[in-house]
C-alpha cells in the first residue's frame, strides 16, 4: 500500500514539474551579487566552466570558475504569489554549482508553490588559483544575496520578513552559516544593498554538509528543516543531527528528517519508490505549518 501511495505522489510531482516546464521560455532576471570593479572580485574576467561544456535544451548541468557571483531571479505568477521567497543554495562541494538538479528545477518547485526562488552562484572554495572560504567569500555571498532580496522584495512581491534560504550538501553548509551569523545591516556602508538584514526567517537544509565547523547557535536563531538520508548517507545524517540537537539545546524551533537510505545528492527526485524521494513533501508541510505558503496581500 506505501507503494503505491509514493508512486502517485512521484507520479503527482512528475506532472507538475510537467506543467511548470512549460514556462521555460519566461527568462528569469540575472542580477550580479557586487558591481563591476569592486574589489571583492578577482578573476571576473575569467570564463566559467561547465559540464557538459555546451548542455541542450533540458540538459542538467554544474559550473565551475566562479568568479563573478549571481543571482538569477525566478518569480511565480502575481495571481499565485505568496509573498515568500527562498536563496536556492545548490551544492556541489565547493568545487562546482549543481545548477540545475539543485538550483533551477528546485525554481520550478517552489514557483509552483507561490514562492519566489532566488538561486545563488556562489564563489567556491576549490577554485584552483584562487583562496576563496566557504565562512569567507562563500558565506559573502550567500548574506549578499539575502540582502539584495530584501532590497527587491517590494518589486518582487515579496514581504521582507518571508525570506528564507534552502541550502544542499555544501550549499547546506553555506545556510547553516546563514542560520548562524548574521547582521541587521550595515547602516554605515555607502552600499544600500548593505544596509539590508542578512538574517534569514527561516532555513532548510537537505543533506547538508561541512568540514571543522564551529556550531553556535544564536538565541534568535531562525527555525531550521533538517532532512537525510541516514544509513547510505551518515556523514551528512551525523552533521543533520549534530546542528537539530544544537537548535534544540538552543530552544531554537526546528524539525528534522533522517531517512533509512536514499544516499546522497538527487535534490528532489523519485528515488524510485526510496521515501527520501518525499522530503520535499515535508518541507512544503513545515513551511504551512510556518504560515509561509499562505497568500499574503502584495507589498505596499
Amino acid at each position: 500500500m506505501l507503494c503505491k501511495v509514493v508512486g502517485v505522489v512521484f507520479t503527482a510531482f512528475a506532472l507538475l514539474f510537467s506543467a511548470f516546464s512549460a514556462k521555460a521560455d519566461d527568462k528569469p532576471q540575472t542580477i550580479y551579487l557586487y558591481p563591476a570593479g569592486s574589489p571583492t572580485l578577482k578573476g571576473a574576467d575569467e570564463k566559467e566552466i561547465l559540464s557538459p561544456p555546451d548542455p541542450k535544451p533540458g540538459q542538467g548541468y554544474t559550473i565551475k570558475n566562479i568568479h563573478n557571483p549571481l543571482i538569477e531571479v525566478h518569480l511565480p505568477s502575481a495571481d499565485k504569489s505568496t509573498g515568500t521567497a527562498i536563496v536556492v543554495a545548490p551544492g556541489g562541494g565547493h568545487n562546482q554549482v549543481v545548477w540545475t538538479s539543485e538550483g533551477t528545477k528546485i525554481a520550478t518547485w517552489l514557483n509552483s508553490l507561490g514562492i519566489a526562488a532566488i538561486v545563488l552562484k556562489y564563489r567556491l572554495q576549490f577554485t584552483p588559483g584562487y583562496k576563496y572560504t566557504v565562512e569567507g567569500e562563500a558565506l559573502q555571498d550567500t548574506q549578499r544575496a539575502l540582502r539584495i532580496t530584501r532590497l527587491h522584495s517590494k518589486e518582487w512581491g515579496v514581504q521582507p520578513n518571508r525570506v528564507g534560504i534552502l541550502g544542499f550538501s555544501a550549499g547546506g553548509a553555506l545556510a547553516a552559516l546563514a542560520a548562524m551569523r548574521y547582521d541587521s545591516g550595515k547602516t554605515d556602508s555607502p552600499d544600500p544593498i548593505e544596509h539590508m538584514d542578512s538574517r534569514p526567517d527561516f532555513v532548510g537544509m537537505v543533506y547538508p554538509g561541512w568540514g571543522p565547523m564551529n556550531i553556535a547557535i544564536p538565541k534568535d536563531a531562525p527555525p531550521t528543516f533538517l532532512t537525510s538520508a541516514g544509513s547510505d548517507d551518515q556523514f551528512h545524517a551525523k552533521q543533520s543531527v549534530e546542528f537539530y540537537n544544537a537548535l534544540f539545546m538552543a530552544g531554537i524551533p526546528a524539525e528534522i528528517h533522517i531517512y533509512s537510505h536514499g544516499g546522497h545528492g538527487g535534490a528532489v527526485s523519485p528515488r524510485n519508490g526510496i521515501p527520501f524521494g518525499t522530503w520535499h513533501i515535508r518541507f512544503e508541510e513545515w513551511l504551512a505549518d510556518l504560515g509561509y505558503t499562505k497568500k499574503e496581500p502584495a507589498v505596499k
